[in-house]
């Protein structure tokens, strides 16, 4: 009967140790959950990273996407052995930013919440890129390039669109 218990006991222990792995291994492909929020000077991307500390944390941002990277550390717990590990250790997630977004990367901040949540400010470039317009347009002697400002190529220089 002792043999029989012990034999139950380890098959138990086996499928905890099996389907905690199991467990882990499907949380780290699994990416973060995340919101995205948007203000008029900045989005903000809300990550779930749970169980984190700021040495574990990564953040990159890349054209408009927002890439983080978890990777935690189980400390040792005196006079306990780990029974169960069912919580994945390397974790990652992204949001991309909408199409017409044009932000600051430079200025892009990260924040670990006590609440275990990860805030990712992104600000918003102020304004647009001046551009310079390169107009044709006809000399008395010849043709010519003359390049204008963008304000000035908005007005008609003053021939009609038949001509």
């Amino acid at each position: 009967m002792r043999d029989l218990r012990k034999f139950t006991e380890s098959i138990g222990e086996n499928v905890l140790e099996n389907v905690g792995r199991a467990v882990g291994r499907a949380q780290e492909h699994t990416p973060l959950p995340v919101d995205l929020l948007e203000s008029e000077d900045a989005y903000l991307a809300v990550f779930d990273a749970p169980g984190a500390v700021g040495s574990d944390v990564q953040v990159r941002l890349e054209d408009r996407r927002v890439e983080v990277r978890i990777d935690r550390f189980r400390d040792p717990r005196e006079h306990f052995e780990m029974r169960f590990p069912g919580r994945g250790l390397t974790l990652d997630g992204h949001v991309t930013l909408p199409v017409e977004a044009s932000v600051d990367g430079d200025a892009a901040s990260a924040t670990l919440q006590e609440n275990g949540t990860l805030h990712v400010h992104v600000p918003k470039r102020e304004g647009g890129t001046a551009v310079d317009v390169e107009a044709e347009h006809e000399a008395g002697d010849g043709d010519t390039d003359e390049t204008v400002g963008s304000e000035q190529a908005a007005h008609d220089d003053g021939r009609t669109d038949g001509e």
